[in-house]
């Protein structure tokens, strides 16, 4: 049940029953469409094959059989970046007019994305060479597709082999150059043509983290833990009453979303609720994005603990939330995809698993068109501390993305207050390892500075941060439920996604837009002149104690916690 930034090939499950029936072209008719002679092979804006592959450090094992299935993903280029660049950098400037005026998914597409014809043409060029189309939207940017190897090979000037991996001991696939094809219209990526890297999600278990660093698990948390849950343990609930403190919102009328690569057995789900005493009123769905099986059990050999703790944190944060969407997909371009066009949107976003992509571009336009939409993406930043090209830090260090960091909380009380918070000691950060440029909120006067020793050239992440530390219960998997088990970002990601809410909902009741991607603003808000403001004082927790590998907790911005955990005053300052 392997997944991957880019899996692709058909593993017995079904596909989601969205077909179309595309009619056989002329080839003078496909000619007007678009289509050219293999001499005037169109490429692709981004990478598909690995360096391993590429530079002979994988050793080639065989051929893919003609005959066996593969399901990608065909992404269309946008219709205008150097507009969607500057709409997106004005609606999400503070000092803007235009500031928040978000646009729909349809606004969208008629603006930036493919034309029709482009699409028609593509999707006949696909069913042209052997594809049946199973899924994918002109709003999407994206054609999903089912065929075999030999379809593959034709339609993308390539061919399928097998690989030993160079530094995991499995096999993966691979095409053995670049795809290109015989359209006129060069297209953006193609998700599913390597599974070089297996997507793994952003938590840890204490007895691995203590075994991996020599010691005895219970010297991993070094002061008494202060939940309401069994042995003193942090429940989603308990996160709300330390960062939020209030009752007055609760999420209502807003769409929260999950990016997984695997389903879940909801009975793991109730098992938590009816464990602490609590009940759960907020709607679950499990939408599988391209026919991945939303079903996850321990007995088919499936882990469910990340999607587990990931409701539980969002739906603890936020437990009167309109509705929390399961995005399950087995490519990343098709979660996101669907996660731009579903009605209704999800405004918020948490995403607390790491991969390497083929290409760090590849979602980039799916990061803006969230920004231009008013959708919040929360990625979980890791918990191997210093990013690195081993510690990957994707997609944490994609620009349009709030990227989150790890802490290590205590409250006053079970169900309490705010008490302290230090940095957690395997919190991901650092500089961009995918090489992403600085942006331009990270560039005001005085956030990167001598003392958290950023960079001035690339993406320095976290943003910000939430508890991390090994403080959590947690049920999955129908097994005996643990406390002060598990740990890592991947509890924080959710965590901040269902804290977004509440502002949304409390911007809505007063008829003010959504928060959106609030990078830009926020870095804005909290330096100003080279120096710290009030506003951040008031609205962030600043974790000034701590290290994580490289970089140490500092006043203000650094690359631990970001700017550190919210207050409940942020809510204000968002929707002011």
């Amino acid at each position: 049940m392997n997944r991957t930034d880019s899996t692709g090939i058909n593993s017995g499950k079904g596909i989601n029953g969205l077909t179309r029936k595309v009619c056989c072209v002329s080839f003078a008719i496909a000619m007007a469409l678009g289509a050219v002679t293999a001499a005037q092979a169109s490429g692709f804006s981004t990478h598909h094959v690995r360096d391993a592959v590429s530079n002979g450090a994988a050793k080639q094992l065989g051929n893919l059989p003609a005959s066996q299935i593969m399901n990608l993903d065909v992404v269309l280029p946008l219709r205008d970046q150097a507009g969607l660049d500057a709409f997106v950098a004005d609606v999400t400037n503070p000092s803007s007019p235009n500031f928040r005026h978000y646009i729909t998914p349809a606004e969208f597409t008629a603006r930036f994305g493919p034309t029709q014809n482009d699409y028609d043409t593509v999707v006949q060029y696909l069913v042209r060479n052997g594809f049946s189309v199973v899924g994918g939207s002109r709003d999407g940017m994206d054609i999903q597709v089912a065929g075999p190897v030999s379809a593959v090979e034709a339609a993308f000037n390539v061919k399928m082999h097998s690989y030993q991996h160079p530094t995991e001991n499995r096999t993966f696939y691979s095409p053995d150059r670049e795809p290109t094809t015989s359209l006129a219209i060069a297209l953006w990526h193609v998700s599913g043509l390597n599974n070089y890297s297996l997507p793994h999600p952003l938590y840890v278990k204490k007895s691995d983290y203590a075994k991996a660093m020599g010691i005895s698990p219970d010297e991993v948390v070094k002061h008494a833990t202060t939940g309401s849950g069994p042995s003193a343990s942090f429940l989603g609930s308990d996160m709300r009453a330390a960062y939020y403190q209030g009752t007055a919102l609760t999420g209502k009328g807003q769409n929260l979303g999950l990016f997984e690569y695997y389903g879940t057995d909801l009975a793991d789900l109730t098992t938590y609720y009816k464990n602490v005493g609590q009940t759960n009123n907020v709607p679950v769905t499990l939408l599988s994005v391209d026919g991945t099986s939303t079903s996850c059990l321990d007995s088919q050999g499936c882990d469910d603990t990340e999607q587990t703790l990931d409701m539980t944190q969002a739906l603890g944060m936020a437990p009167g939330l309109n509705s929390l969407v399961m995005y399950v997909g087995s490519t990343d371009t098709a979660i996101i995809s669907a996660m731009t066009t579903h009605s209704p949107l999800p405004t918020t976003i948490g995403c607390s698993w790491g991969w390497t992509p083929d290409d760090p571009s590849t979602l980039n336009p799916y990061w803006e068109k969230m920004a231009a939409q008013g959708q919040s993406f929360f990625a979980a930043s890791g918990d191997d501390s210093t990013w690195s090209k081993r510690n990957e830090a994707w997609p944490a260090d994609a620009a349009y993305v709030i990227s989150v960091g790890g802490t290590d909380l205590t409250t006053s009380s079970a169900a309490g207050p705010w008490k302290s918070e230090t940095a957690w000691t395997d919190s991901g950060g650092g500089i961009s390892p995918d090489k992403i440029a600085i942006p331009s909120w990270q560039q005001i006067s005085g956030v990167i500075n001598s003392s958290n020793k950023g960079s001035t050239t690339y993406r320095n992440g976290p943003d910000v941060a939430a508890n991390a530390n090994f403080t959590f219960y947690v049920c999955a998997d129908q097994t005996t439920c643990t406390a002060n088990d598990y740990g890592g970002t991947s509890f924080a990601a959710p965590m901040w996604a269902a804290f977004i809410a509440l502002a949304n909902q409390q911007a809505t009741s007063e008829s003010e837009p959504l928060v959106g991607f609030f990078n830009p603003t926020v870095y804005a808000q909290n330096e100003s002149g080279g120096s710290l403001t009030s506003t951040y004082s008031a609205d962030f927790h600043d974790i000034t104690s701590g290290k994580s590998g490289s970089y140490s907790a500092v006043t203000g911005y650094d690359l631990v916690t970001g700017w550190g955990s919210p207050k409940p005053a942020l809510i204000t300052s968002l929707v002011p």
